[in-house]
């Protein structure tokens, strides 16, 4: 249960998202943000969250994820990093990079993705290898990325799927439905956010996210249970904008 509780925390945080919906030929900017995150299990906090988005020299995105984990006598920290390209609200990863450290095993995977050329690297192991690779293909930071692209462009939308490279070269869609609007009270204020469900059913899981249109959509809750149980909620604590740190009106 501890293992789920933190692996969940970094790898849902990171792969909540997706669209059914071709590139939106739309110059959307989301600007290089950082936002903070408590991570919960049965309501007490257990570690904190930081996402990130930062525009490289080259001109590329790199987006990350981190995790730091106390809970009893485990300790688990993640980081995640996807650098990206964005085009007309399309984005596309070209690198991907997942470091685990702590209790138990540690984990380690880079990869370098060719994808007009059908080809993926696996740093670790010095292999490249040929993959067929779908129409919007994400990695399993960057498609996050895209969903947030694609509730800007879109709104109304109510389906997402995604075609996810996974860490071993697999490619598995993710899904997610669209389950209405709520007011929720987090540790950054109340917020209205657009509420997401994915389901896996062989695994008896259940994921709710909550994405923000005040704050263009940012993800700002994370919800997870299994076989009935919850596993953990990730809530938002602050946000900053361009190095501005935005504070919610309400809460103060």
């Amino acid at each position: 249960m501890i293992r789920a509780l933190c692996f969940c925390c970094l790898a849902t945080l990171s792969s909540v998202s997706g669209a059914e919906t071709v590139p939106t030929n739309q110059n959307i900017e989301v600007k290089p943000f950082t936002a903070e995150y408590s991570i919960l299990h049965k309501g007490s906090s257990v570690g904190k969250g930081i996402r990130a988005l930062t525009q490289l020299a080259n001109g590329q995105i790199q987006y990350s994820y981190q995790t730091e984990i106390e809970w009893l006598i485990f300790s688990d920290s993640r980081k995640e990093t996807s650098v990206v390209t964005i085009e007309n609200g399309h984005v596309t990863p070209v690198h991907y990079q997942f470091n685990r450290e702590g209790t138990g095993r540690d984990k380690y995977y880079e990869w370098q993705y060719d994808i007009a050329n059908n080809k993926a690297t696996d740093i670790k192991k010095k292999q490249t290898i040929d993959v067929e690779f779908p129409f919007n293909i994400q990695d399993k930071l960057s498609y996050h990325l895209q969903n947030r692209l694609n509730l800007i462009a879109n709104p109304e939308q109510k389906l997402f799927v995604y075609p996810v490279i996974s860490s071993s070269g697999k490619i598995k869609n993710h899904v997610y439905q669209y389950e209405g609007e709520e007011e929720i009270m987090l540790p950054y204020g109340l917020v209205k956010a657009i509420k997401l469900k994915r389901e896996v059913i062989e695994k008896k899981r259940i994921t709710y996210a909550w994405f923000a249109p005040e704050l263009n959509y940012l993800l700002v809750k994370l919800y997870q249970a299994k076989g009935g149980v919850e596993q953990f909620e990730a809530q938002l604590t602050s946000v900053s904008i361009n190095n501005d740190k935005q504070a919610n009106p309400i809460a103060n």
